[in-house]
């Protein structure tokens, strides 16, 4: 199915995205948090460069999946991503993977296939009135409101957490819009550059991206990722059944099955993303220290931001 296989090419160009801009934005200092300064650093870095490389890769891949199949199948497979970022990570760091984690993949894996094939998305269009746009638009905003005030008014990995949520929505966001933008395609260029919705889908995705970046920053990997990756799963399968009109199967038990996949899912991206950190900390196998080129090891403390992929307490070492 094309619009699967686009879906598993985005997550693992996002899984290297998330890695290679991680390194940098774990290094950023303290001071340019929640401001546009943290762009003004991140672009000065070349680490964090080759990871927007990757993600316009993934978005071209993305929007050939959304234009293929319905955003409640396309976006949940994107949940492959952590896995793809544990993977690189611990290649990149040298660092081998306990049996526990791998154990995560594969409850991830196998939950991500059950869930969908319970759910069976499918159906929909690919445009909605202006009353539909609106609504959805009013109420992503007031949500996006709330998360983001509940953000800044905390510190550190609860902020990094709500930061997490935010962009996961304003990806989910901008997954809807590109999918409608693309449908324009269908009647020649000149529409699809004079959509609306194209030029919607990259403000979201740079408000989307903006939150991610001081998420990674505020806190630790473990508190960002799996609000981001459940997130967007979510609230992009909410955004097809009612914007774009998908359906989703829920009777003769299916529900039950779908809401434990669910849970199933996210124990395995929390184990994933204990992991992740791991591979992420400094340690004996991997001393902070900096590259030939300047630019800091992914995880390694900073002048400005000291704690920078260190595991909570209770954290398994890498190897373990």
């Amino acid at each position: 199915m094309v619009s699967v296989l686009f879906a598993l090419l985005t997550a693992l160009f996002n899984g290297l995205a998330s890695v290679l801009q991680r390194t940098a934005a774990a290094a950023a200092p303290a001071k340019d948090a929640l401001h546009l300064s943290l762009f003004r650093y991140l672009f000065r870095r070349k680490v964090w460069l080759a990871g927007i490389g990757m993600v316009i890769l993934a978005a071209v891949c993305q929007a050939v999946a959304l234009a293929t199949g319905p955003v409640a199948l396309v976006q949940p497979i994107f949940i492959i991503e952590l896995p793809f970022t544990l993977l690189v990570a611990s290649r990149l760091a040298h660092r081998p993977l306990s049996r526990t984690t791998w154990w995560a993949v594969g409850l991830v894996t196998v939950s991500l296939g059950v869930g969908l094939a319970a759910a069976a998305p499918s159906g929909g269009t690919s445009q909605a009135s202006t009353k539909v746009w609106v609504t959805a638009l009013i109420v992503t905003a007031g949500f996006e409101a709330v998360v983001i005030a509940a953000g800044v008014r905390a510190r550190g990995n609860a902020r990094a957490a709500a930061l997490g949520l935010a962009a996961a929505c304003g990806y989910a966001l901008t997954a809807t819009l590109l999918k409608s933008a693309v449908a324009n395609l269908d009647r020649g260029i000149g529409p699809f550059f004079s959509s609306w919705q194209l030029y919607a889908t990259a403000v979201a995705g740079v408000g989307a991206l903006f939150l991610l970046q001081n998420g990674l920053q505020a806190g630790m990997l473990v508190y960002v990722q799996p609000p981001l990756t459940l997130g967007d799963a979510l609230i992009s399968a909410s955004f097809g059944v009612t914007v774009f009109g998908e359906e989703v199967r829920t009777g003769g038990g299916l529900l039950v099955v779908e809401i434990l996949a669910v849970f199933a899912v996210a124990l395995g991206c929390i184990q994933l993303s204990r992991s992740l950190a791991a591979v992420h900390s400094p340690g004996p196998a991997a001393p902070a220290q900096a590259d030939p080129a300047g630019e800091p090891i992914a995880g390694a403390p900073t002048a400005g931001n000291p704690t920078a992929g260190e595991p909570t307490a209770g954290e398994p070492t890498a190897g373990e």
